[in-house]
């Protein structure tokens, strides 16, 4: 498993590089196929957050949907065991997601007819070439305005809304893009009061002009 330790708008010391790998060693035994966990850490300059100064990003890359946690605290040390409770709460969550679609798992058909009978497989002709690291953002200006854009790439495979609505917590957002697997229409899913939520599509046949 490889942690990268990364500060925005701040040094990251080699002391909090290292606690961060021990405290971190333990997300195998939730993620045992877990590849990649990113470690973001952002210092807030304002005195008036004090309390928050120090905020810490936890993101883990696994072959399943992406895992992430975040916590503010007036230390990175302090932040880092609040994202930490939160991250292992959604690993475990997802653990018992995959036992149970796993109890639930239909074999598919098996295919009876001899070889010559069976249609290859229909190839693409060409296979979109998906960024090494889903999830990284970049960073510009808006013209010569201060405005600061994020932008960051979001694989849209087709999913049902209960998936999304699984994810979109896996990530701790208030919202998730996505495209519905049974309208084929790009959606997004937010948070609204308690346990409601609501689901906005996109309807891309329409001739707007």
């Amino acid at each position: 498993m490889e942690i990268v330790v990364v500060g925005r708008h701040t040094e990251v010391a080699d002391r909090f590089r290292q606690h961060a790998e021990d405290k971190l060693a333990k997300v195998e035994q939730l993620a045992p196929t877990v590849q990649r966990v990113d470690v973001e850490v952002t210092r807030e300059n304002n005195p008036r957050l004090a309390s928050v100064r120090e905020r810490v990003e936890l993101t883990v890359r696994d072959k399943g949907p992406v895992v992430r946690a975040e916590a503010a605290a007036d230390d990175r040390f302090g932040a880092l065991d609040l994202a930490l409770d939160k991250l292992s709460e959604r690993l475990r969550r997802a653990r018992d997601r995959r036992k149970d679609h796993r109890q639930h798992q239909v074999d598919p058909p098996v295919d009876v007819r001899p070889p010559s009978q069976i249609p290859e497989p229909e190839v693409p002709e060409t296979a979109p070439t998906p960024p090494e690291h889903p999830g990284d953002s970049v960073e510009r200006e808006l013209g010569d305005s201060p405005v600061v854009i994020r932008e960051k790439l979001h694989q849209a495979k087709p999913m049902s809304v209960d998936d999304a609505l699984y994810e979109m917590e896996m990530v701790g957002h208030d919202f998730f893009l996505f495209v519905d697997s049974e309208t084929k229409r790009p959606s997004v899913a937010y948070r609204r009061h308690g346990w409601t939520y609501g689901v906005v599509q996109l309807d891309t046949s329409c001739d707007c002009a």
